[in-house]
């Protein structure tokens, strides 16, 4: 066993001065094409402070030699993954700042022969992105639920971290499921989630403070849903939804995910206050979403009247492509609270649309939206894109420089509001990864790129989607048990306060 494992030491420390002694062939081929690599980093454009983008060749080869070039800086590493470390990633990114790009040469072998691909540059921004991001993670599965954690991970390297595990308060008998994290800002002190079913509750973390609060009032429709925490006061939007989901048997989109009633509702944590926004029987509100300036809150709507009142949810099934979703803002009134009425945006079903998810810039100026032919939960739709919309000229239409033929279903920007970040299947079709671009002043974005991972083949493995991506300014402080010690204390009970 001890000649074993001395051997199994020389062969592994052979590998690695074999990969970190990697030299650059003098005698190839010159290819005109650039090589097919995983994931595809090939002129992306990185946030200055990005953790190394590592990737692997598709195609197998005898010897594989890569060199990454930077202004004086030079990394040569050898082998079929490309893994470059923190500092000599660092060193390159320094250098391209001041130059153009990291230009990538990649040399194959097969047999005697070299052969030199074409070469590829990865630009380096100047600006940075938020050092967090969070997510859910969830199996692409219709029944089983349970199995799912609220995720951060630090983008600047590959640390990743649980912030609540679903499983710490589900039972043989009594399951329970999380879903819409959000925070105030990207601010990890003011955060909050859902528990639906077993000790259900919206959880508040507030400044470290952790509540359990049942939103649902006689009143109103549910407990809050879909999230916006006001940028200056605190305060939180929510949609409340009645929603249900059914199965295609001939659309290639084989799951329907639909509401059958929705409005929009005010929550008031310091006084544990709810009080309507929008609640139209005619109206299907949701996704309200705050401007930077805290004056206008953006949501959408879809306008549908029932012809039988009998089975709603039946109706609802049996009509899904009629469910059309615009885009409305309301002005508000930070100092009495109250909101104006409503204002069309984005009349999306005179296009035979339907517009969802609105997230305004940072600075104001643009507005992203999720659209597809039909309904809310894009995700399922492999049809649903990106569009933008300059709301100083009015001007919309597909976000073309980030869109992919599968499906784009979720975004948010950075607090900078110069990255935004892309829920998307462009990889398989089946698991939503996440994707970042550069997005300027005038609205123009460079190639999105994929999440970054120490194995560049981790995504191909990894059998679970990453659900509603956030930005975050740091990392979420309270523990997973805490959150769960929470959750299994009896709801605070939000008392209704009228109409907003």
């Amino acid at each position: 066993m001890k000649r074993l494992y001395e051997l199994m030491m020389m062969t592994g420390a052979c590998m690695l001065m074999a990969c970190q002694g990697a030299q650059v062939p003098t005698a190839f081929d010159q290819l005109n094409t650039q090589p097919d690599i995983y994931p595809d980093y090939v002129g992306v454009t990185v946030p200055v402070n990005m953790a190394p983008l590592h990737f692997q060749l598709k195609d197998k080869y005898d010897e594989v030699v890569t060199r990454l070039t930077a202004g004086d800086e030079q990394l040569v590493l050898g082998g079929q993954q490309v893994r470059p470390e923190q500092d000599d990633w660092q060193d390159l990114v320094d250098e391209a700042l001041k130059g153009d790009s990291i230009s990538v040469e990649v040399f194959t072998r097969m047999g005697e022969k070299w052969q030199r691909h074409a070469p590829f540059g990865i630009y380096v921004s100047p600006d940075s992105i938020d050092p967090w991001l969070t997510y859910r993670l969830i199996s692409p599965s219709y029944v089983t639920y349970e199995e799912l954690t609220i995720n951060q991970r630090c983008l600047e390297n590959y640390e990743e971290r649980v912030i609540y595990d679903n499983m710490l308060c589900s039972t043989e008998l009594n399951g329970q499921c999380i879903n819409c994290h959000y925070s105030q800002l990207g601010n990890p002190q003011r955060t909050q989630f859902h528990a639906r079913q077993n000790m259900g509750g919206t959880m508040l973390n507030i400044d470290g403070k952790l509540r359990k609060v049942n939103l649902k009032t006689d009143s109103t429709l549910s407990a809050g849903v879909y999230p916006a925490w006001h940028p200056q006061l605190n305060i939180i939007a929510y949609s409340t939804n009645n929603t249900m989901q059914s199965f295609h048997t001939l659309d290639v989109d084989k799951i329907e995910v639909l509401d059958a009633q929705s409005d929009l509702i005010l929550y008031d944590p310091e006084t544990d206050e709810v009080g309507v926004i929008e609640n139209d029987e005619n109206e299907f509100e949701t996704f309200p979403c705050w401007t930077p300036d805290g004056r206008w809150l953006y949501y959408s709507s879809a306008h549908f009247e029932y012809r039988d009142t009998a089975d709603r949810d039946a109706e609802c099934i049996m009509r899904y492509k009629e469910i059309k979703y615009n885009v409305y803002r309301k002005p508000f009134d930070p100092a009495t609270r109250t909101f104006g009425p409503r204002e069309m945006v984005f009349a999306a079903d005179t296009l035979g649309l339907s517009a969802t998810l609105p997230r305004i810039s940072p600075d104001g100026r643009f507005l992203l939206l999720a659209v597809g032919e039909w309904g809310t939960f894009h995700i399922w739709h492999r049809d649903a894109d990106l569009w933008i919309m300059d709301l100083k000229t009015g001007e919309i239409g597909p976000f073309q420089e980030v869109n992919s033929p599968s499906v784009e279903s979720f975004h948010n920007w950075s607090t900078n509001g110069r990255w935004i970040v892309i829920s998307s299947r462009r990889d398989d079709g089946n698991f939503t990864r996440p994707f970042f671009a550069h997005v300027d002043e005038n609205g123009h974005a460079t190639k999105p790129f994929e999440l970054p991972t120490d194995d560049p083949n981790y995504h191909r493995e990894f059998m679970k989607s990453y659900n509603v991506p956030e930005f975050m300014r740091g990392p979420v402080a309270v523990k997973p048990q805490d959150f769960a010690d929470a959750l299994k204390k009896p709801a605070v009970q939000a008392k209704y306060g009228g109409r907003k």
